[in-house]
């Protein structure tokens, strides 16, 4: 072979490999995101302490505890989740508002120590294509 060739191979075979090795870590790093109805009916593939992430409207009425200890359910009108959550919550974390929270499951109830909001100032659901009820 000559050495062209030989370099395109090597840089080929380069490439293929950084593509294998950030194809395999992705999927280590992977962290689901479903509503408490999906999050229900694909409990069994979430055993074990899997994380994954919960996304719902905080339940008008369930919150309760302190800033590093929290219990309230969650929902997306189809479902209701309870939630035990430890750790620091947005500035904004209140009842009627759709959170995002991490952690996994410990029997009936989800688990979380990560939690975050998304809205702007003046939040409010979309009429059309929303999936969490309102308040």
């Amino acid at each position: 072979m000559d050495r062209r060739r030989m370099t395109l191979l090597g840089v080929g075979g380069l490439a293929a490999l950084v593509i294998a090795i950030t194809a395999f870590s992705i999927g280590d790093n992977l962290t689901y995101y479903l509503y408490p109805t999906e999050a229900i009916e694909r409990k069994a593939e979430f055993e074990d302490g899997a994380r994954f992430r919960l996304a719902g409207l905080i339940v008008n009425g369930s919150l309760e505890g302190s800033a590093g200890s929290l219990e309230f359910t969650v929902t997306d009108g189809g479902a209701d989740i309870p939630v035990f959550h430890t750790g620091a919550v947005p500035p904004l974390f209140q009842e009627c508002v759709p959170v995002l929270i991490e952690g996994a499951w410990d029997g009936e109830r989800f688990v979380s120590d990560s939690a975050v909001i998304r809205h702007e100032e003046n939040y409010e659901v979309p009429e059309e294509g929303g999936t969490l009820p309102s308040c």
